[in-house]
Parts: structure tokens; sequence; C-alpha cells
């Protein structure tokens, strides 16, 4: 990917607008592990972005985006990371469900829902893992049957990122009875605070609650809450996570970097960089994010769904195993690298940076995918190998 004297001088403005607006109090707030952190700071500097036009930078102008280019998209996300500003807590809204609507939702859904995207005004999250359809999402069970001009849903999600801030949900259920597998399924945009939603915590190995059950027991959405036909849910789905893995992948590696360089200077600070097997594997590490990244940007410039740019085919796959085998194993190095220290610490309160990333780093290779199911669609669509019998 090859940047102009136009996209260098987009680089510029977005570097100074962050620059001169990033809260000192909020940099390096948030994310993985660690949404609880200054979570209203947070939502305001969101809305405070929206209201510069610095949100939605993909989406064509006509439903409130800034009709940004795929190289000018990629530069925000980078600058953004370098900047060290706060993780966004409208991501799920704004780089899923928004792209989702616009290549298949109806003109009503477009005008209800994304100019609140948009604006921060309400925030989304993902129904689609369950007890029993985690990787194998198209095991889905809950299920939505029409009664009158309203869905009624029951069922169970698990691993729901930021449920219990959430003002919606788009919801993967199966609304024909007897359907199987990826048939039958329907994709129904759900309000969240209404009886029959239960949100229920997930403590996680960091002593955080980031994810979260919900529990749907007779909740209700309207008909015309449906994204595409139904019992075309998992063709929507499917392009949901494909939009998942767009350009935000570029920022996600900025900062990887940043916590790669400063796992080196802790390296050479503590003298543990003069253990030459420790020096080999921040080598490795550093190759192994340079491979990310020109991989990152080839994919990228082909289409997703043939309108709107993104990976395509199998390399959201290969990507969510680069990735989060390479961060899950820098966690590990950090360890190796503090040596002792590193078992300091009993709860989330103690928890230093390199803890939390070692912790959090073991659900890196399940969630959005796990590496056997991330492995078996690369070994199936890419290499045509045979499909993995089914018990």
């Amino acid at each position: 990917m090859q940047f102009s004297p136009e996209d260098d001088e987009f680089r510029g403005r977005v570097a100074e607008w962050l620059a001169a607006n990033v809260p000192a109090e909020l940099r390096g707030a948030g994310g993985p592990g660690r949404e609880h952190e200054a979570f209203a700071e947070r939502l305001a500097w969101n809305r405070r972005l929206a209201a510069a036009g610095w949100t939605c930078l993909g989406w064509p102008s006509a439903y409130g985006g800034h009709d940004a280019t795929l190289r000018q998209q990629v530069i925000f996300h980078e600058e953004y990371a370098r900047s060290a500003a706060p993780a966004r807590v409208a991501v799920v809204g704004e780089e899923l469900l928004g792209p989702t609507l616009i290549a298949f939702g109806t003109p009503e859904q477009r005008r209800r829902f994304l100019p609140p995207i948009a604006a921060v005004e309400e925030l989304w999250c993902q129904g689609y893992s369950e007890p029993g359809a985690g990787s194998d999402l198209a095991a889905v069970a809950t299920s939505a049957v029409a009664d009158g001009d309203q869905w009624v849903i029951t069922g169970q999600k698990v691993w729901t990122s930021l449920a219990h801030v959430a003002d919606w949900c788009f919801v993967l259920a199966r609304t024909e009875p007897g359907s199987r597998r990826s048939a039958g399924l329907s994709y129904l945009l759900v309000p969240m605070h209404q009886p029959g939603v239960e949100v229920r915590p997930i403590r996680q190995l960091t002593g955080t609650s980031e994810f979260n059950e919900v529990f749907f027991d007779g909740a209700r959405t309207d008909l015309r809450h449906v994204v595409g036909e139904p019992g075309d849910g998992w063709r929507i789905a499917l392009a949901t996570l494909a939009f998942e893995r767009g350009v935000g992948m570029l920022g996600q590696q900025v900062g990887f970097r940043r916590e790669l360089g400063e796992l080196a200077e802790l390296a050479r600070r503590t003298g543990a960089g003069t253990d030459p097997l420790i020096r080999d594997r921040l080598a490795r590490a550093w190759i192994g994010l340079e491979v990310m990244r020109a991989y990152a940007l080839d994919t990228l410039e082909k289409p997703a769904d043939g309108a709107t740019p993104g990976p395509a085919g199998v390399e959201p796959s290969v990507l969510k195993v680069l990735w989060s085998r390479w961060h899950q194993a820098l966690g590990e190095l950090a360890m190796d690298i503090r040596g002792a220290g590193s078992m300091t610490g009993t709860d989330a309160g103690d928890l230093d940076a390199w803890q939390r990333l070692f912790l959090f780093g073991r659900a890196e290779t399940i969630y959005g995918g796990s590496d056997e199911i991330q492995r078996n669609i690369i070994a199936t669509r890419a290499l045509g190998l045979p499909r993995q019998a089914r018990a």
C-alpha cells in the first residue's frame, strides 16, 4: 500500500488534531481487559471525536460518514494508536453494525440506526456466541418467533463484550423451527433495555468483567428489525465478521508495536536482554509484526462483499491466527523478561500492564473464532483439504 502526498497531508492533520485534543489523563485507557477504565470519560471522548468528524470515516457521506479512502482509514487508525488515545467505546456499532446496515439494511433501518451510531448516542453489542455455539456458530439455538408485528426472542448468549453498557444488540437467532446449522437463522436488532433481557457479568482472569452472559426470556423487537430476509442471517453474520477484521487491524498492530518497544526497553533496563534466547525471541517478535502488517495491507485491498473494502475469503482467518498467537506469545515473553516479579499481584488492582497482557492473552486464541476453527477454514477453503468429520 503506497501513500500519496495527499495521504501524508491527511496523516499530518490527524496527528496534529490528536496531539492537541487527546486528554492526558485518558492516554492508554481502556482496551481489552481494561474496558472498565474511565468508561464515562471515554464515552465523552468518543462523542467529541464524532463531533469533530473523526468517526465513521469510511462510511459514505449519504449515511453520515466522510467518504474516506481506504488509505485514509488506515492512516487514522495508525495515528490514533500512535497517539495513545483511549480505546473507543462505540467500535461495535461504528465498525461492525454500521457497515452491515449500509450493505444489507433497508432504507428505514439506515435512517433509524445509523445517525445515533455516528453521533455515539446508542451503543451496540454482538449477540453471536452461545454456551453450545461458540466457535461453531452455526449451532445457534436462541430462537425468535413472530408474534403479531414483533419477534419474541428466547435463549442465551455468552462472551458478549460490553453488553452491560449497550443500548442495542444484533442477535443471530433461529427463526425457522426445525432448521439445522446455518439454515433458518436471522439477524435481528434487539433493544437491551426491556423486560426479558438479563445481563450477567463474567469475571475474567484479570479480575475485570467486560464479557457478559445475556439471557433473553421473551424479549421483543419489531418484525422490521431483521437485517436481510428472515432465514438469511448466516450470510449477514459472516459479512459482519469480515467487517470486524478491517482497517482497525492496522491500528491494533501499531499498539502491538508500542508494546514490543516498551518490552525491549524493559529487557535492556533489567539486563534480561543479555540472554541470547530473549534477544532471539524479541527479534522474532519484530519479524512477526512486520509480516502481519505486510499481509494486512495486502489483504485490505480486496473487497469483502463486492462493495466495501476489507478482507475477503480466508484472509480474515489467517490474520486472526497470526495476531492472536503473536500477541499471546508477547505476553509469555513479558513474563520471562520480568522473571520472578511477574508472579506478584493477586487481583485486578494489583496487576501491571504485562501481567494483564499475559492473563488476557490466554483468551485471544479463543474469542473472535478459535484457532482450531480458523485453521479448519484455512485448510478447507484455501488448501482444498477435506472437511473435518463431525461427531
